[in-house]
């Protein structure tokens, strides 16, 4: 174990005792999760759930949602932002998905190789390695790490990852610093730290757990 691994875990662990141990909401199966991600890009909570309501009220199956007029999945999906570019992407994803598989039922990747299930999930259009993360880890108990936002701001900072790796560059990174048993944990106090604590315009520093871990050099204390 390097000594980076080890500081991950000191984080981990002192983030523990102040957050507590996370709760996802409710897991959604699958392709609920993967469709929710698809509308969360790009907005907040509050909106993705809004959006996501909606399309399932006005279209109970997914298979409905598929095959409907692109028009009505873009007024459904609304509160979610974008929705001109999330429609349509969110429909040819399920197309593509019936097309291949003849129905859309995301289970048989729990059973795959880690790395296959990802492959498979990523090569759709717009489903990047942060939903295909979300999908593995969330819903199918997989050892993913999704790298959002707030952990790719917040873990730069710390100094859990080098400072100009990209994004998708991060997600690998830190699934090789943090112990997999660690992810769910990890990746949800981490977004709860880059929220509360550690934004992006003003840190308050005075305030979190880990400042004694952490590499920022321009600390607000």
């Amino acid at each position: 174990m390097n000594e980076i691994q080890k500081r991950a875990i000191k984080i981990h662990e002192a983030l523990l005792k102040v957050f507590g141990e996370p709760i996802w909401r409710n897991p959604l199966p699958a392709i609920d999760e993967l469709v929710s991600t698809i509308l969360s890009q790009n907005t907040n909570d509050i909106n993705r759930d809004r959006a996501f309501e909606a399309l399932r009220a006005k279209f109970p199956t997914w298979e409905q949602v598929r095959d409907a007029k692109e028009s009505d999945v873009i007024d459904a999906i609304r509160p979610a932002g974008l929705a001109n570019q999330k429609g349509p992407r969110m429909q040819q994803v399920l197309k593509d998905i019936t097309k291949e598989r003849g129905s859309l039922d995301l289970y048989f990747l729990k059973d795959l190789p880690l790395e296959e299930a990802r492959s498979w999930l990523t090569k759709f259009n717009g489903v990047g390695p942060k939903t295909a993360a979300i999908v593995l880890c969330f819903s199918l108990n997989r050892p993913a790490f999704p790298v959002d936002t707030h952990v790719y701001r917040v873990t730069g900072r710390i100094g859990l990852r080098p400072e100009k790796i990209s994004v998708e560059q991060a997600h690998p990174y830190l699934e090789s610093v943090f112990p997999p048993e660690t992810y769910y944990a990890a990746h949800l106090n981490i977004i709860r730290l880059g929220r509360e604590i550690c934004n992006a315009r003003k840190p308050l520093c005075m305030n979190c757990p880990v400042v004694g871990l952490c590499d920022f050099k321009d600390k607000n204390l």
